[in-house]
């Protein structure tokens, strides 16, 4: 039962963003290189801000050090949650999903392939769209994902906005700082719903380079081998030719 109102509330999560996304206008572009640094940078961001509520149980911590090049002690230090993390299984929140039932309705979804599932533009646009809104439970509401449960953890840093735009607090990072953590976090996340893309990066070549030389020596191999098969084709032909000439008769 549990585990069916689980799936249950991913996929309506899913739904609903879905539907945030047709109801989009416009969808931002986040300014980031995709880079090792980058997605570490934005692993961080998420630990301290998102995984309280959100796992990325898809990704083992021990893949943070294989993919990204962080020292396990780096990992546990800013990464791992400081109680009941485990180094060789995947990010759990620190929320229990009956407390976040209570407190939110739903639980919130895991991160692993939300990428994947809305692009990248989405997520960043989703991020910067909070404004307050006093009706809602949380005080919260957002422009691309209309009456989300989602309180927006951000905004200490980004500032609280009406939904006019007008800036009704400010944060505490300048705007172009915050849009860049951001743009961090939607890195990760990147990251997060397909991690083998550093090591395809980086193999990529030599393994185009290896298909490249087999293909060398494939194609001089076929030419010797058809080199030999013609050989024999001709060799017969004038074996053939010979044996059926004709001859006179004799007197």
């Amino acid at each position: 039962m549990i585990r069916k109102a689980w799936v249950g509330a991913i996929a309506g999560a899913l739904v609903s963003l879905g539907l945030g996304l047709a109801q989009a206008e416009t969808l931002a572009t986040p300014s980031y290189t995709f880079n090792k640094p980058t997605v570490i940078a934005g692993a961080k961001l998420f630990a301290e801000h998102c995984s309280s509520c959100h796992a990325v149980g898809s990704l083992r911590y021990n893949r943070l050090a294989g993919d990204l090049g962080m020292t396990k002690a780096e990992i546990k230090k800013d990464i791992m949650l400081p109680g009941g993390s485990h180094y060789l299984e995947g990010m759990e929140p620190a929320m229990t999903q009956a407390d976040a039932a209570k407190w939110f309705g739903l639980p919130p979804p895991d991160l692993s392939h939300i990428v994947r599932a809305t692009g990248a533009r989405f997520i960043y646009t989703y991020l910067t769209s909070f404004y307050w809104d006093p009706q809602r439970p949380s005080g919260w509401n957002n422009h691309v994902f209309p009456n989300v449960a989602m309180p927006n953890v951000l905004a200490p840093w980004g500032g609280t906005y009406a939904k006019d735009g007008k800036e009704l607090k400010a944060g505490v990072e300048p705007k172009a700082a915050y849009d860049q953590q951001v743009a961090d976090i939607v890195a990760f996340l990147r990251y997060a719903s397909d991690p083998s893309v550093f090591v395809r990066r980086e193999i990529g070549g030599y393994v185009i380079g290896t298909l490249v030389v087999l293909s060398i020596l494939a194609y001089f191999m076929k030419r010797e081998y058809w080199k030999d098969v013609h050989d024999r084709e001709e060799a017969q032909k004038k074996g053939e030719g010979m044996g059926t000439g004709s001859s006179k008769p004799k007197s």
